[in-house]
C-alpha cells in the first residue's frame, strides 16, 4: 500500500512538472517588451486550437509559437514584422482580426449579410401572416353576412 501511494505521488509530480514546463516563464529586458509580448500572444490565434489565442492554448505548437514571439520581441522586431512572419507561415487564420482583402470579405461582411437575410425572412413571414389573417377575417365576415342575409330571407316565409 505504501508503494502504491509513493508511485501516485511520483506520477503526480512528474505530470505537474510537465505542465509547469509547458507554461514557461518568459523574461524581457523591459516592461514595454513584456507588454508587447502579452499583446501579441493574445492577438494571435493558435493554428491547432481553432478558437484560442496563443496565451490560452497549451498545445505544443502554441508553446513553440509563444517562444518564437518571445524570441522575436527580444530581437527587437516590430509587431508588424512578427505578425507578417506568422501570416506568411500560417495564413490570415492566425490573426484574430484579419485584414480586409478579397479573400477575407466573407469574414467581414458575412455576418451583416446573414442579419439582412434573417430580417428579410422575418418581415416576409410577418407580412404573409398578416395577409393570411386579413383574408381569413374577410372570409369569415363575408360568411357571417351571407348567413345573416340568408337567415332574414327565410324568416319572412312560412315553412308550410
Amino acid at each position: 500500500m505504501k508503494n502504491l501511494f509513493s508511485l501516485c505521488i511520483v506520477v503526480c509530480l512528474a505530470l505537474s512538472a510537465k505542465v509547469l514546463a509547458s507554461i514557461g516563464a518568459v523574461e524581457f529586458d523591459s516592461e514595454q517588451e513584456l507588454a508587447r509580448y502579452q499583446g501579441l500572444v493574445h492577438e494571435l490565434r493558435c493554428p491547432k486550437c481553432q478558437n484560442q489565442n496563443l496565451s490560452d492554448s497549451n498545445s505544443e505548437i502554441a508553446v513553440d509559437l509563444r517562444n518564437q514571439v518571445a524570441r522575436m520581441v527580444g530581437e527587437g522586431q516590430s509587431n508588424e514584422q512578427i505578425k507578417e512572419y506568422m501570416v506568411n507561415r500560417y495564413g490570415d487564420f492566425v490573426l484574430y482580426r484579419p485584414p480586409v482583402q478579397s479573400n477575407t470579405l466573407v469574414l467581414w461582411w458575412g455576418p451583416l449579410a446573414m442579419a439582412v437575410v434573417g430580417l428579410a425572412v422575418f418581415l416576409f413571414t410577418v407580412f404573409q401572416r398578416r395577409k393570411l389573417a386579413a383574408a381569413v377575417e374577410g372570409a369569415e365576415q363575408h360568411a357571417v353576412e351571407d348567413y345573416s342575409e340568408e337567415d332574414t330571407t327565410h324568416r319572412g316565409h312560412d315553412p308550410q
